[in-house]
């Protein structure tokens, strides 16, 4: 298919532009601001996708600007669903990447898709948002959302938990400042996740919800401890309580049971092998 990519020079856009190309996929990646609405219509225009895949976002959590979040990923994602649905011939699937952080804290555990969202803080909000957003455009686009759990892989931003503890490691720093040590989250690898993405574009169905998970968390502590084992370099972990968020999100796993119904069984690498992979490109 010809792909139109948003987000494709980010983390997550650069590991699936290459995934898609290795499966023989045409990607063309969005180069306009997605805040600028005339620049995103002629470029959406030109590209005339068969489908699209909405990676574009601030995903940071602690990003410093709040309104930033909802001016890119609520309406950013307006002018490209505008833009869309103005096309003489529409794409055939269209995945908007939302994020799992939308169920907030929540007592059920592995999450599931029915569980109500709950978001608690401002990147959350704004990707819920985003999602009642677009689904007014269901009538026109054949939208679907995938929300994954954290996932991992080489190139994605030092700000993120997982490659600021890889990148100390491999530069065998003595010590690192973290925040709360005890959250469980799944970290899967950026690979799995690529896989998940580009068989719902084939089988997913309009106006559905895809969690994007494996159901296995593991402890920031168990993290520190692979990687101490992967490198034989002991790192002291000092908490400071400014990268402690008052409303962390305590155990983050999901249920993979639709995803798997709808797509089949998706390999997924091992953490160790994930951070060994990210060790060697650090």
């Amino acid at each position: 298919m010809r792909l139109l990519v948003t987000g494709g020079q980010g983390f997550t856009g650069q590991h699936f532009v290459k995934a898609a190309r290795d499966c023989g996929h045409e990607v063309i990646t969005l180069q306009a601001d997605l805040k600028d609405h005339e620049a995103v219509r002629q470029q959406v225009f030109e590209a005339a996708p068969e489908a699209v895949v909405h990676l574009a976002a601030i995903s940071f959590v602690g990003h410093a600007d709040a309104s930033a979040f909802y001016d890119v990923n609520v309406i950013g994602t307006l002018n490209l669903l505008e833009a869309l649905a103005a096309l003489a011939q529409p794409p055939r699937s269209v995945l908007i990447a939302s994020s799992a952080n939308v169920y907030g804290n929540c007592e059920q555990s592995p999450i599931t898709e029915e569980q109500a969202p709950a978001p608690v803080n401002h990147y959350a909000m704004s990707k819920l948002a985003m999602e009642y957003m677009a689904r007014t455009y269901l009538d026109r686009l054949p939208l679907f959302f995938a929300r994954p759990f954290n996932y991992t892989g080489p190139w994605q931003a030092k700000s993120f938990v997982i490659p600021k503890l890889v990148t100390h490691f491999a530069q065998r720093a003595e010590a690192v400042e973290l925040g709360n040590l005890d959250v469980e989250r799944e970290f899967n690898d950026v690979r799995f996740v690529c896989e998940a993405y580009l068989r719902l574009l084939q089988k997913a169905a309009p106006g559905e919800v895809y969690n994007i998970c494996s159901g296995k968390p593991v402890t920031l502590k168990s993290v520190i401890e692979l990687l101490g084992q992967i490198t034989g370099h002991q790192l002291q972990v000092n908490v400071n309580p400014a990268f402690v968020r008052n409303n962390e999100i305590h155990r983050l796993c999901g249920s993979s049971t639709k995803l798997v119904g709808t797509v089949g069984e998706i390999p997924s690498p091992a953490l160790v092998d994930t951070l060994r992979w990210m060790l060697v490109e650090s």
